[in-house]
């Protein structure tokens, strides 16, 4: 009766394996016969239509029996031997192809990260924390919070759909209640492990006095031009929510002008076009019951200074020029920096700054063209800048050309008469025979001296061999070619009206 139904059973098996085994094959041979000597009802499992005609029917295993795994294509796979059944052989079967073809299981995201309360008030509080380290394969959709009253299990999500936000506000909750949080992140279809607070929050109303927080800039005199802009934020903080309160001069604003929108954390003040009525000292006032915090902005609106007033021609002389003013009526309700004068010359009729920001109501021009007519400007400057116009001098200043007569210093008749004095005499020399020679001595006096040159006592006179020259006082002789015979004592001799002098040396000849 056994062997029948196995031999019907290994066909099936080796025909589903996608790898046939001998060994495989044999397994399931010697598993299959005890198998049905102990439980008969088992016969129609292994003796029943093949797998893959009806996959869906398949009768339950009996009792203390593995039942036999479904495959993907509906076909048994080999039983796992009951209880007593020999071992099954030393190798294990191969892994069938078909379980390659699972798709992998979806892995959700990791845990939210840094789960913390940041604002807490008496109906609501606001949560933040960071993206996880992982977002799963799936895709990520975003995060779903959760809360639970304390000593209550029963979970609520507070958002309908999941958002991308690590910021989120829970509000109306009833103060005094305790409320436990958690946050998931989740994908398309898995979730992650909620982060949660270890301790549940108490909602609360967290009493904080007032305090405006005046920026840094608006601390000073705020300064804008007329036609500007005014738009201002000054941040404050209290709780509960104080009362803003603006003043100025301790009235209240004109609201036709100034517009004033407050918020839980600032207030905001708006003038579309500013003019020169809205300067002043505003003051600020934040009041929590009987608590409060001032603070005071000072606005300045201004635009340029009227020009200068009284501008006149003081005077005239040489090339210089002198001019006075006063100042401007209108300083544009601002502090005057100083003034700025032009000049322009009537043959170019261009106008040339002579001097910037001179902070004198008067001044002196130098350095005029002699012939040339001026006129002279002046404008005044403050913050915004130069005045629209300017103050023109009535008059015009012409620098003359004055004439002049020469008059030639008279210098007193000096007596130049000096008697002849050598200042560089002669100095001895060696020379070689057959080379020429000169002398050098320097004399002075007037009239010019004569100079006569001595050769041994003797007057040297028209000899070819000697050429005697003076030039500005330097005398000089030439001795051409010497021979033994020339070597001697020669003194050089000055003589004028006043009298004479002279000087002398030794020429050697070797």
């Amino acid at each position: 009766k056994t062997t029948p139904p196995a031999k019907k059973t290994a066909p099936a098996v080796a025909k589903k394996k996608a790898t046939p085994a001998p060994k495989e094959e044999a397994a399931p041979k010697e598993e299959a016969a005890p198998k049905e000597e102990a439980a008969p009802d088992a016969a129609p499992a292994t003796e029943g239509p093949p797998g893959p005609e009806n996959p869906s029917e398949q009768p339950p295993a009996p009792t203390g029996e593995p039942a036999p795994i479904p495959t993907e294509a509906g076909t048994e796979a080999t039983p796992v031997p009951a209880e007593g059944s020999p071992p099954p052989p030393a190798e294990p079967p191969a892994p069938s192809p078909e379980h390659k073809l699972e798709k992998p299981k979806e892995e959700p995201p990791s845990c939210p990260l840094s789960l913390a309360v940041e604002e807490v008030s008496e109906n609501s509080f606001t949560l933040t924390w960071k993206a996880p380290e992982q977002m799963g394969r799936a895709g990520f959709d975003g995060y779903v919070v959760e809360i639970c009253k304390d000593g209550s299990s029963d979970w609520k999500a507070v958002n309908q759909e999941p958002f991308l936000s690590t910021r989120y506000t829970i509000s109306n909750l009833s103060s005094g209640d305790k409320i436990h949080v958690r946050v998931m992140a989740v994908s398309a279809s898995t979730a992650s492990i909620p982060a949660t607070l270890e301790q549940p929050v108490l909602i609360r109303e967290i009493l904080q006095l007032p305090k405006i927080r005046m920026p840094r800039h608006l601390r000073e005199t705020y300064i804008r031009r007329v036609g500007d802009a005014v738009n201002i934020m000054i941040p404050f903080q209290g709780k509960p929510q104080p009362e803003v309160s603006w003043t100025k001069g301790g009235q209240p604003l004109n609201t036709n002008r100034i517009n004033i929108r407050n918020t839980a954390r600032d207030t905001i003040f708006y003038i579309r076009q500013a003019q020169r009525g809205d300067s002043g000292k505003y003051e600020l006032t934040v009041q929590i019951n009987g608590a409060e915090d001032k603070a005071t902005l000072d606005i300045q609106v201004v635009e340029p200074p009227g020009p200068p007033q009284n501008l006149k021609l003081v005077d005239v002389w040489g090339f210089n020029v002198a001019l006075e003013w006063t100042p401007p009526a209108d300083n544009g309700n601002s502090e005057i920096k100083g003034y700025r004068v032009q000049k322009s010359d009537k043959k170019s009729g261009k106008w040339f700054t002579v001097l910037e920001r001179c902070t004198r109501t008067s001044c002196t021009i130098s350095d005029l063209i002699i012939g040339n007519t001026y006129s002279f400007r002046v404008f005044s400057e403050n913050i915004c800048g130069l005045s629209d116009s300017a103050a023109i001098a009535s008059g015009v200043a012409y620098i003359e050309k004055t004439k002049t007569t020469y008059q030639p210093e008279k210098i007193p008749q000096r007596d130049m008469m000096e008697p002849p004095k050598f200042t560089q005499p002669l100095t001895d020399r060696t020379t070689t025979r057959g080379y020429s020679t000169h002398l050098f001595c320097s004399v002075r006096g007037f009239p010019q001296p004569k100079i006569i040159w001595l050769k041994n006592q003797m007057e040297i006179r028209e000899d070819p061999k000697y050429i005697a020259l003076i030039d500005q006082g330097v005398c000089s002789l030439e001795i051409r070619k010497p021979g033994p015979f020339d070597g001697g004592v020669y003194t050089c001799k000055a003589v004028n009206p006043l009298g004479e002098a002279s000087v002398d040396c030794r020429l050697d000849v070797k």
